[in-house]
């Protein structure tokens, strides 16, 4: 009886040792330690500030503003005022109210693509991956193929013929972005189709599709985050080229880089024209750049932050 009765005290003195250890603590998850790795990147938490209160401006302000294609020929080419922060175009438009439009479809034509080459990308790479053997000779010559042609000339023979609105552009952009996430979908999958868990699930008879998205494609998510932010990053650029060659998104609507592009006229006289639009699409492109690099440390176990 004497050791029935003392056996709970010396259970609790193993649990407040275990306590005072550390040892009887819950691990965290995951996902908890991915946050806790993103937070500690001070860059890409103002990137990510800065890229939220961008968007929110973007969509919202243009119920507050002028109409973007409201023209008034007594307010031609007037600089700042209390009426029009940001002055006029050539046309008396009001270039508050076309930044917050361009900004608009800038930032759709981003997240268009991203996410479009990113699914192209995965698709393709996974496959190769899981498959190997002719599908993989296959896919990669079909991805040599299309990294010897010049990206930003197929984009002007398009965008010519194609490129007149936002989505457009972005299905444009996309077509011929998603071979980087083909090529590193494919390196990982080649080496999680040997893991135990795939094995098991093939054992346990599994079809070849079940295997890639229930069970391949879940374990990428991590890597597809920071490529869809390089691909939004890049897809950025690529919008504001062509539309300074006159060859995206076509009047009355706009984008940043149509607004830089109407305005390289004016860079003596009213460099506001093209500094501020110029100004925001480096502040988005910076801000993408800051969250990918944080998303790739957050997501990798072995990352150096402490």
């Amino acid at each position: 009886m004497t050791d029935l009765i003392a056996r709970p005290e010396a259970n609790d003195d193993a649990v407040d040792a275990g306590d005072a250890l550390g040892l009887s603590e819950k691990p965290e998850s995951l996902g908890r330690q991915a946050w806790d790795r993103f937070r500690r990147h001070r860059l890409a938490i103002v990137g990510s500030v800065l890229l939220v209160l961008l968007a929110i401006s973007f969509w919202v302000g243009p119920y507050f503003a002028q109409d973007f294609d409201e023209i008034d020929v007594l307010q031609r080419s007037q600089g700042p005022s209390r009426a029009h922060l940001f002055g006029t175009d050539d046309l008396g438009r009001d270039l508050l109210a076309r930044t917050l439009r361009g900004g608009q479809y800038s930032l759709r034509i981003a997240i268009l693509t991203a996410v479009i080459a990113t699914s192209i990308g995965t698709l393709f790479g996974a496959i190769a991956g899981y498959f190997g053997g002719v599908v993989d000779s296959l896919v990669n010559f079909l991805v040599n193929v299309l990294l010897t042609i010049p990206l930003l000339m197929v984009l002007v023979i398009f965008g010519r013929q194609f490129g007149s609105r936002p989505n457009t552009v972005a299905i444009l952009i996309a077509m011929l972005a998603w071979l980087r996430a083909a090529r590193l979908v494919r390196a990982q999958v080649l080496q999680l189709k040997e893991m135990e868990f795939v094995q098991a699930a093939r054992a346990a008879g599994a079809k070849s599709g079940r295997i890639i998205m229930r069970h391949l494609i879940p374990n990428l998510v991590g890597i597809l985050l920071v490529e869809i932010t390089l691909l939004a990053g890049t897809a950025i650029i690529l919008e504001s080229t062509l539309s300074f060659l006159s060859l995206g998104v076509q009047p009355p609507d706009t984008t940043l880089g149509t607004l830089i592009a109407e305005a390289k006229g004016s860079i003596d006289t009213r460099p506001s024209r093209v500094l501020i639009p110029g100004a925001i699409v480096t502040i988005i492109i910076l801000s993408i750049n800051f969250i990918g690099d944080a998303l790739r440390d957050a997501v990798d176990p072995k990352s150096g932050i402490e």
